[in-house]
């Protein structure tokens, strides 16, 4: 029997967070069924609601995409009464999730210590741009693919940036699985805690195999443009039309890609005939297999490919993605009094038993809720009551 209650049901949010990573952990803590407060600064609010091109009724489609289901409460944090409704609004809340820079909040007497102090059973999740250190650098995901060394894997003549901010993606994706953990830990011992997830730590995990190549056999990668390091053929190819990528992940599926190619003798040749020697001889047989590839369009090699069982893509752009046939049960639409109907791909868990919450409401406009937190605050200021909702 499904339960209709999502997982997260009645636990309350706070949210201090801005731009990707925190807003979007925030978002699916949502999506799981919490309430989320969102705090922002008075006229301003989060930095992203002016990060447009492109904008849909008055905010950037950026801010948009992480910010649904949410409340906002417009607070002033350098002034006493900000600060007071704050504490209120933290002392009543199950997780509160903050990505200041690092002792920003602690100056603010907003910090771990002094929200633990009222509220022993809050998890407090801090995302600085570096847990481990105390640099001066902001967490921009820019900045952070290029620290990091991602820049240094990507590309082809010079070092390039990933089309999405990856790794605010995936530190507001470890942020969660923090979370989740210390909440478990709660319900288990009965005390919050603090969870610290800095940017920079997060993408250096991110770098999985390339960071095993050099920590453990001291081989350090370069540019490798659309090649993987480690397989060959498993790139992109451009056919006489389009590109498409192949993904031959062993000797099977580069005997059946060859015979797709009507050169089966590539499969014997003793430069091609196992993954590690095409990797020492990778220029040679992904020059070979380029050539062949222009002789047709990418359509047919895919379903040729598809037909024997070898991984293959086109090379999709958006509007081709989200017309295909099995993108559309990832979508929903959110109505929107003001800004329209808004679009969005649901989060991509799906529970045997527990529902998710459908996304319903639309992302808040600056200090919407404002009103309603602040009388909430009041109400509870003198009776702290962890997991009331607002």
């Amino acid at each position: 029997m499904t339960d209709p209650r999502p997982p997260l049901d009645g636990l309350v949010i706070v949210d201090f967070t801005r731009v990707l990573a925190g807003p979007l952990c925030t978002m699916l803590l949502s999506d799981l069924g919490a309430e989320v407060i969102k705090v922002e600064r008075p006229g301003v609010g989060d930095d992203t609601r002016q990060w447009d091109p492109p904008s849909v009724g008055g905010d950037a489609t950026y801010f948009l995409s992480v910010n649904r289901d949410k409340k906002s409460v417009a607070l002033d944090l350098s002034t006493p009464h900000g600060r007071e409704i704050a504490t209120a609004l933290m002392a009543n809340a199950d997780v509160v999730v903050e990505n200041f820079r690092s002792g920003v909040m602690d100056r603010l007497g907003l910090g771990y210590d002094d929200v633990a102090a009222l509220n022993p059973q809050v998890v407090y999740c801090s995302i600085p741009a570096f847990a481990g250190s105390s640099s001066p650098k902001p967490g921009y995901d820019l900045l952070m693919q290029a620290q990091s060394g991602l820049m240094s894997l990507t590309g082809t003549e010079v070092p390039t940036k990933a089309g999405v901010a990856l790794l605010d993606v995936i530190t507001g994706l470890y942020a969660i699985t923090g979370i989740l953990a210390a909440l478990q830990a709660r319900h288990r011992d009965g005390v919050g805690q603090q969870v610290t997830v800095g940017l920079y730590e997060a993408s250096l995990a991110a770098l999985v195999n390339q960071s095993a190549a050099y920590l453990m056999a001291g081989q350090t990668a370069g540019l490798a443009g659309n090649a993987h390091p480690s397989i060959v053929p498993y790139q992109v190819f451009s056919a006489r039309d389009r590109s498409f990528v192949l993904a031959a992940g062993n000797d099977k599926l580069f005997r059946d890609t060859v015979e797709v190619l009507g050169r089966p003798e590539l499969a014997d040749d003793p430069r091609f005939s196992t993954n590690n020697v095409r990797v020492q001889h990778r220029e040679l047989i992904v020059g070979i297999l380029s050539d062949l590839f222009k002789a047709g369009d990418a359509e047919h090699w895919v379903r040729e490919l598809d037909a024997r069982g070898v991984p293959a893509s086109l090379v999709r752009s958006l509007d081709e993605v989200f017309a295909a046939p099995e993108s559309q049960g990832a979508l929903v639409t959110v109505p929107d009094d003001v800004r329209g109907p808004l679009g969005y791909v649901r989060t991509p868990i799906r529970l045997s038993r527990t529902a998710l919450r459908t996304p319903a409401q639309p992302p808040p406009h600056l200090g919407q809720h404002t009103d309603e937190i602040l009388a909430f605050a009041e109400r509870t200021r003198d009776n702290h009551n962890p997991g009331g909702t607002a």
